[in-house]
């Protein structure tokens, strides 16, 4: 892969993210990757800039109870990253003092961090070399280097060492690397409609040069939002958020009429930590 035409291009078009600026903290970084997962960009920011101002330390976050988190977290969507991140940050306040540790294992052994998102704060935060391996790397490595269309299922034995193979020797040069190869796959090497003629990668891209051929159709399709019991999750979340005392079961009846379709939802909030069931109605965790 043409490394030095990938690190011209970022240096060129990267959008201008908080996480990209200089002085941006880790814990900001750390908290950036949280909300990112599964959510669009342009709804992170706000939200994430919200944040850091009330909360600009893992101890911060960590001295308020859940509900006021959850509050925070709004329409993010899957709030049980708010939670998780919530107990993220008591851990590090009470095991690192209050410093996002800059260790791949230190990280993954907090709540809420996988693989992916350890490497990213090493890298990202610290200047650290590993291979970041997220959706967007996957599938340019998979058009660029290999010639298909679209990656494989995700198989970190196979993608880590494909990333890191590709990586410059400098630091600096490797985690910018790990950035732009992101952001190609985010806003140029797209799922449904790449646009080649914009990618540093054109002219050396094996897929490109095969005639762009059509991976297999995929047989997996993502469930319906509207009617699901994900949408109703979200409208019972909503009502709880809005409210400063706890919401009876005759309130939510109004909120999902069949009785039957409630009490799923309630039983799923209680059983993920995300509602509680008092003598006066139901309330967010802790409030």
């Amino acid at each position: 892969m043409d490394s030095p035409a990938v690190l011209q291009w970022y240096r060129a078009n990267a959008r201008d993210l908080p996480w990209r600026r200089a002085g941006f903290s880790a814990w900001g970084t750390l908290v950036s990757e949280f909300m990112l997962q599964q959510t669009q960009v342009t709804r992170v920011v706000p939200i994430l800039l919200d944040w850091l101002q009330r909360w600009p330390t893992p101890a911060d976050l960590a001295a308020v109870p859940p509900a006021e988190v959850l509050r925070a977290w709004g329409r993010l969507g899957y709030p049980r990253r708010a939670l998780a991140l919530h107990r993220c940050a008591t851990a590090i306040a009470e095991q690192h003092g209050n410093r996002v540790p800059e260790d791949v294992d230190e990280l993954l052994a907090l709540p809420g961090i996988g693989d992916y998102t350890a490497r990213a704060i090493a890298v990202f935060a610290y200047g650290h070399r590993h291979p970041v391996v997220d959706t967007n790397v996957r599938r340019v490595i998979a058009r660029a280097e290999l010639g298909t269309a679209q990656p494989g299922a995700p198989n970190a034995r196979r993608d880590l060492p494909a990333m890191a193979a590709l990586l410059p020797a400098g630091r600096d040069e490797a985690a910018m690397f790990n950035a732009a190869l992101m952001e190609i796959g985010a806003v140029v090497c797209v799922a449904a409609a790449p646009r080649c003629e914009a990618c540093p990668l054109e002219r050396s891209c094996r897929w490109r040069a095969a005639g762009r051929p059509p991976g297999p159709a995929s047989a997996r399709r993502q469930a319906a939002f509207a009617g699901s019991d994900r949408q109703w999750r979200g409208r019972v979340m909503a009502e709880l958020r809005a409210s400063d005392v706890p919401v009876t079961d005759d309130e939510l009846a109004r909120t999902v009429p069949d009785e039957a379709l409630r009490g799923r939802i309630l039983t799923g909030l209680t059983s993920d930590g995300l509602a509680e069931l008092g003598a006066d109605g139901w309330r967010l965790p802790g409030a």
